[in-house]
């Protein structure tokens, strides 16, 4: 019987898995050469885990940034980045896992996070049963059960010595983590659902762990606990400066450097006059970017719902809006002016 698959799985437009069918295919056009042919997986396999970073921009501030996480990860302790929504924590994350030279894993926490999330499970428990007649009124049952395991991040990276980045790590439950502690401390991870030997897992020494979190003032985000915060380096990090901001939405949007500088000006100014948690993003500068791209040419009206369209998250009750409105009006024409 010949397997058709009948959904070519795809994850960032290529095929995840291969048929048996295409894998001797491959490997009968090396002729035999297996170590050839191990290598070139190894690389189609790193190809495929490593981040694309073709939006990276790498001012003066970035650099040093870079360079600061990266110096910790190269002494083997693993940063803890921490900073307010949409300042560039992740990406500042995933520039330094590349430094390593090593593929790289992520995951996203969150309130539903268990530890099986992080190390994997059983995804698959099959039994089976044989019944015996050989012999006359005679009949022999045998039960067999065969479990699956299927790795997760954290084992996988554990097990090859990936880098795995751990974002929004403090929006995950303490308990989800505690798995974490022997992992960092002594370099084992240990499998509590897994049978037998195979239970512990030594750390690979290439391992890597990148964490990322939002500020303490933040809904939803749980305290770590202190035994794992104690084991890791924590680097806060801010907005950057107008320079880098502005240089980050033209990589975005390809708008003119002037246009977008105006429009991180804005924000900066609308940052000043909110409270810590509601502050708008570097992000929230990308999208009103490319809300004024199609406009045939600047006026209030436009300008100002536009900004306010993109910044409307920031608002938690209509009564607020006529007080937020005169924010964004004020910043609008303190920078543009001639309204």
């Amino acid at each position: 019987m010949v397997y058709q698959p009948i959904h070519q799985r795809k994850v960032i437009g290529r095929r995840l898995h291969k048929t048996l069918d295409e894998h001797v295919q491959e490997r009968e056009e090396y002729n035999g050469r297996e170590e050839v042919y191990l290598n070139q997986a190894h690389e189609q396999e790193f190809e495929f885990l490593v981040p694309c970073m073709d939006k990276l921009v790498e001012t003066d501030e970035i650099k040093k940034l870079i360079e600061r996480v990266s110096h910790w990860v190269d002494l083997g302790y693993p940063p803890h980045i921490i900073g307010p929504t949409g300042c560039g924590k992740t990406t500042l994350a995933l520039a330094a896992a590349s430094r390593t030279g090593r593929p790289t894993l992520w995951i996203n926490g969150d309130d539903q996070m268990t530890t099986s999330d992080l190390i994997g499970g059983y995804s698959e428990i099959e039994t089976s049963s044989v019944r015996d007649r050989f012999v006359h009124n005679v009949m022999i049952n045998k039960d067999r059960t065969k479990y699956t395991w299927v790795d997760n991040p954290l084992t996988i990276a554990c097990k090859y010595g990936y880098t795995l980045v751990y974002n929004e790590f403090s929006r995950s439950k303490p308990i989800a983590n505690n798995i974490l502690l022997s992992v960092l401390e002594e370099g084992i991870l240990e499998l509590p659902i897994m049978f037998g030997t195979e239970r512990y897992i030594d750390v690979h020494p290439d391992f890597n762990m990148i964490f990322t979190s939002n500020n303490i003032e933040y809904a939803g985000i749980h305290t770590p606990q202190d035994a794992l915060l104690d084991r890791l380096i924590h680097i806060f990090i801010d907005y950057y400066d107008l320079e880098t901001e502005a240089s980050i939405v033209v990589k975005h949007t390809d708008i003119p450097y002037e246009d977008a500088e105006k429009i991180v000006k804005v924000i900066r100014l609308i940052r000043d006059r909110m409270p810590p948690a509601s502050k708008p993003s570097t992000r929230a500068e990308v999208m009103i970017s490319y809300g004024m791209q199609n406009l045939d040419k600047y006026n209030f009206e436009d300008m100002q719902t536009i900004y306010l369209d993109v910044l409307g998250s920031k608002i938690r009750e209509m009564k607020e809006y006529d007080a937020f409105r005169d924010i964004v009006r004020a910043a609008i024409k303190n920078v543009y002016g001639g309204f």
